[in-house]
């Protein structure tokens, strides 16, 4: 059985540590190995972290993993995370992990930093919009997206499967 491992940055760690930390995985065995970039701590705060949207070029050159977003976690607030998501896939993500859920006012947790579904399904017309403008060539039927629920469960799929 394959496992994929998303390897989330650390608040704190540089570049190269969090890549050490996806090569201390892959030589355990487990070479599907997948960074994800949620903000880092900076002097600003106003939001959560700071997205260090730098980061998805230079990992691009510095490793062949893929790289998500996760730019709910990061700003901590909903109303940044259509600008942050479009921003990183702008950049060149791979994928996005962006929080929904149907009462984000009732939510146990990350309440504040959820979408509700009318506007993540919004959010995907315009990232359509945007692979379709985009002068770099990408994948987008298959750009993945990962999208968590209440209680952590979990439903991945394709930027094509919502445009359909």
């Amino acid at each position: 059985m394959t496992v994929q491992s998303f390897l989330k940055r650390g608040l704190n760690a540089t570049y190269e540590e969090w890549i050490m930390s996806a090569e201390y995985i892959m030589a355990s065995g487990n070479e599907n190995v997948i960074l994800c970039e949620r903000g880092i701590r900076t002097f600003e705060s106003y939001t959560r972290n700071t997205l260090d949207l730098q980061s998805i070029p230079v990992l691009r050159k510095l490793t062949h993993l893929p790289i998500i977003v996760d730019p709910s976690h990061a700003g901590g607030k909903w109303w940044l995370v259509d600008s942050m998501a479009m921003a990183a896939v702008a950049a060149g993500a791979d994928g996005l992990m962006i929080e929904v859920h149907n009462d984000p006012e009732s939510a146990l947790c990350d309440g504040a930093q959820s979408l509700k579904p009318k506007k993540y399904d919004e959010l995907i017309k315009r990232f359509h919009r945007l692979q379709v403008l985009s002068a770099r060539r990408s994948n987008a039927d298959n750009l993945p997206l990962a999208v968590p629920y209440e209680r952590m469960a979990v439903q991945t799929k394709t930027l094509q499967e919502y445009i359909l």
